[in-house]
């Protein structure tokens, strides 16, 4: 399965803000960071194609666990959020809908990640 690294350019940064950092952590190169992806909404039709499951968001809900739910891995909770364009949870309150889409391998294919 995808990792939402795979397509993004890594480089190091030496910025003299991350010195201690850097040498306490014995970074000859630098702290490693991966550049910001630029992922487009799915368009109606690519939505029309896939499953989504309606879940009524409660207290304790987390994205990391409705991932592990769904998708059987926390590291997918980016999807659930992107999809309902909530990038955090405190974007949402008790009551909302959020949509999952699924399956996992599509959408992953439909957001090229």
């Amino acid at each position: 399965m995808a990792n939402r690294y795979d397509k993004r350019s890594l480089f190091f940064n030496r910025e003299e803000l991350y010195k201690d950092l850097i040498k306490e952590r014995n970074l000859n190169n630098g702290l490693r960071h991966y550049s910001t992806p630029m992922i487009e909404y799915p368009t109606v039709a690519q939505i029309s194609s896939l499953t989504r499951i309606k879940h009524i968001w409660r207290t304790g809900d987390r994205y990391y666990k409705l991932a592990i739910d769904n998708y059987g891995s926390a590291e997918y909770w980016w999807v659930i959020a992107f999809f309902n364009q909530k990038p955090t949870e405190a974007d949402l309150k008790v009551g909302d809908v959020v949509e999952i889409p699924l399956p996992l391998e599509r959408i992953l294919g439909i957001l090229d990640q």
